[in-house]
């Protein structure tokens, strides 16, 4: 289909590439986690760009997020890292995706699905992150001993740090747990391929935890764990969004704009009309907070954010519809990241980028 508006989404693959080397360790595996359309860069090509950069595995967080990968003709493994909803095994099970397991349920359905086939699963252990996993560790062992005599494969054992990007006790104390469950595991005759600890800020803080495979999400789209994680490795953001301005219009001072009036011009100023809104994630809470870049320049988001569209505060710059405007990226020696704007709505990074929505079309160079 044609695309008319001037809003999208420009993704530097060479920047995910570097990225990935630059966080692969030299003795392990690592794990290119690709859910949510690559964090909203676009799942197929960012994941093809990982691989490509020496990343072994791909982790998803949905049946449907595999089997669109394989549907794309990419055939690495792929680990779904919850464990598969009822009535999705067969599926998966057909689409070589690898499932974690671990619950009695999760275990029972997939014996089922798995017939005669020797199944390799990946037994998630609940170190203290409290979200999904066997619980408590000590029972980790005995439950991937009825994995194995139910005729499956413990391929893999993994677990997921809570703080490893801010705190070094917390996240020691998670791999200890994990680590005894691993020597518990082989005690009894069970020797996964893999154990896996590391998400992105561990594989950056905590080099002992790298054990046989890292799992790197949001670093490798040039992104921080938490602040200042990763300066030392020169990641390279890999998103930039961008629009253009469609209407340019000179107001005088005492004006007030957009939808209920919040902002009132204290000086006489130009004000550019910019194609995005908060139907493609550019939220409302960035009225009169956030800043875009045109010209080089910063100009103040002025007023609410609306659906479709929002105003920016040019000032005194001459401005000209088909300007280009950036909302996450660089223009000259300016730069607006998508930390900057999870700092001003008061969320995350992660949530910045994965929000853009499917309206807005993904571009990819390098």
């Amino acid at each position: 289909m044609t695309r008319f508006r001037p809003t999208r989404v420009e993704v530097d693959l060479e920047a995910i590439r570097h990225n990935v080397r630059a966080l692969k360790p030299e003795a392990s595996e690592l794990m290119a986690v690709v859910k949510a359309n690559g964090y909203g860069h676009g799942d197929v090509a960012v994941a093809r760009a990982a691989l490509e950069a020496g990343a072994t595995w791909l982790g998803v967080a949905l049946v449907e997020e595999g089997a669109g990968l394989r549907e794309a003709g990419i055939d690495a493994p792929i680990l779904v890292l919850s464990e598969l909803p009822p009535g999705s095994e067969r599926e998966a099970l057909a689409r070589d995706l690898t499932p974690s397991l671990y619950s009695e349920v999760g275990l029972a359905r997939l014996v089922e699905a798995a017939g005669e086939r020797r199944v390799g699963v990946h037994v998630k252990v609940d170190t203290g992150m409290h979200r999904v996993g066997v619980f408590p560790p000590e029972e980790a062992p005995a439950f991937a001993e009825r994995v194995a005599g139910a005729g499956l494969v413990v391929e893999g054992l993994w677990t997921h740090f809570a703080r490893s990007e801010e705190d070094e006790a917390t996240t020691k104390e998670q791999l200890s747990r994990f680590l005894d469950v691993g020597d518990e595991v082989r005690r009894r005759g069970i020797s996964p391929r893999y154990l896996d600890a590391a998400n992105s800020g561990a594989t950056i803080l905590h080099p002992e935890a790298h054990l046989d495979r890292v799992r790197a999400g949001i670093a490798i789209y040039g992104l921080e764990p938490g602040p200042g994680v990763g300066a030392s490795l020169d990641l390279r953001p890999a998103l930039a969004w961008r629009s253009a301005v469609t209407m340019v219009r000179r107001l005088p001072a005492g004006e007030a704009v957009s939808y209920g009036h919040r902002y009132r011009l204290e000086r006489p100023s130009t004000l550019a009309t910019v194609p995005v809104g908060y139907a493609d994630g550019y939220v409302r809470l960035l009225s009169s907070r956030a800043d875009v870049l045109i010209r080089g320049r910063r100009c103040r988001v002025a007023g609410s954010v609306t659906m479709d569209q929002l105003l920016a505060d040019c000032g005194d710059l001459e401005v000209e519809p088909g300007d280009e405007v950036t909302l996450i990226g660089r223009q000259g020696d300016e730069v607006v990241s998508a930390e900057e704007l999870a700092r001003l709505s008061g969320t995350i990074c992660y949530e910045v980028v994965t929000r853009i929505g499917e309206r807005v079309p993904r571009e990819h160079t390098g």
